[in-house]
């Protein structure tokens, strides 16, 4: 009777802190505001530790938490409130994000901006684990909710903030693929949540609506399997891009015996309307001519649905010595330019 007590008691007190997280509100309206302005200058500077550090401020964890009990306990004021706020917060991040990002539009778009226009499945898979521990953590009073409450804000308020920063310099196309991340997330901690707090029994007071407490969810599951469906796909584009780079780059890097003293660093691939062009940049004493390039183009690959592929070789001098003296230097360019000249 004493255990029943404490965890009537224990579910009291969780039910109570979600109720409180779920209002929207001067607080939640300032911390959200505050780690969104945090998030953007950290996306802007490239760094993680400031993006993820920003994030023990934000609060969106609190009404996803709502939605995630209103749904499994029939609590439908609850439901509407959480809805309501997290709507309400995500209007804030977007717009606060939306507003930094105009006033700095002539910052360029970094790489913590990039990766998070591209979701794929493992972004999904991510999400549903956060979403579980951070459930977890809430309804048991072995585990504070504080730690893992800032990893699941980490995986909202950046891609929203890519997102409007993408929107605000007229990148839509990036700026929907972050906002289909922040989407995917949401629904992916909303879905774990409420299964972890089935599973602890939280189910309503009526015995009789315990098994239909879950099927409330069944809209938010069917949505997070298209989601998966079309992550599934953006997955496998991914794989399948990788996997075409990689032997791109092979073929590149064997061309280096090709001109004595020559070094791939960088490839880069620019797509439009089915025809490739890939642009090799070698350290190189003798640059390369076009003779090399027409050369090695026949060897590249021709990635499935492209129809042409076109190679451009940038040749950046280099010297190159050692203890015993100069290996390359740019006495090979000159003799080789004096040559060509003549």
């Amino acid at each position: 009777m004493a255990a029943t007590g404490k965890s009537h008691s224990i579910q009291a007190t969780v039910r109570a802190n979600i109720d409180s997280n779920s209002r929207f509100d001067v607080t939640f309206v300032t911390m959200n505001v505050l780690a969104t302005v945090i998030a953007c200058y950290g996306l802007f500077e490239n760094s993680p530790a400031v993006v993820i550090g920003a994030m023990i401020i934000a609060m969106l964890l609190g009404p996803i938490s709502g939605v995630a009990l209103g749904l499994v306990e029939r609590n439908n004021p609850l439901l509407r409130r959480a809805l309501s706020t997290l709507a309400g917060g995500v209007s804030v991040v977007y717009g606060t994000a939306f507003l930094v990002g105009l006033v700095h539009s002539e910052f360029p778009l970094t790489g913590e901006i990039y990766t998070r226009t591209a979701p794929n499945l493992m972004d999904l898979l991510i999400a549903l684990g956060g979403g579980a521990a951070g459930a977890y953590a809430m309804v048991s009073p072995r585990l504070s909710v504080a730690a893992v409450g800032v990893a699941i804000s980490t995986a909202l308020v950046p891609p929203l903030s890519s997102s409007a920063i993408c929107v605000a310099r007229g990148e839509y196309r990036l700026g929907l693929g972050a906002l289909l991340l922040a989407f995917a997330n949401i629904v992916s901690i909303q879905v774990a949540g409420s299964t972890v707090m089935w599973l602890s029994g939280y189910r309503g007071e009526d015995a009789e609506f315990a098994g239909s407490s879950l099927r409330r969810s069944v809209p938010s599951v069917i949505v997070l399997c298209l989601l998966a469906l079309l992550l599934s796909l953006n997955l496998r584009q991914m794989i399948l891009n990788e996997v075409y780079e990689a032997a791109v780059r092979k073929v590149l890097r064997a061309a280096e015996a090709e001109n004595k003293g020559s070094h791939l660093t960088e490839v880069r691939f620019q797509r439009a309307s089915g025809r490739v062009v890939v642009v090799a940049v070698y350290r190189t004493p003798v640059p390369f001519r076009p003779e090399h390039a027409a050369a090695i183009e026949p060897r590249l690959p021709l990635r499935s649905g492209d129809q042409s592929l076109e190679l451009r070789i940038r040749s950046v001098p280099v010297t190159v010595a050692s203890k015993g003296g100069y290996l390359y230097s740019n006495q090979d360019l000159t003799d080789f330019v004096s040559a060509a000249g003549r």
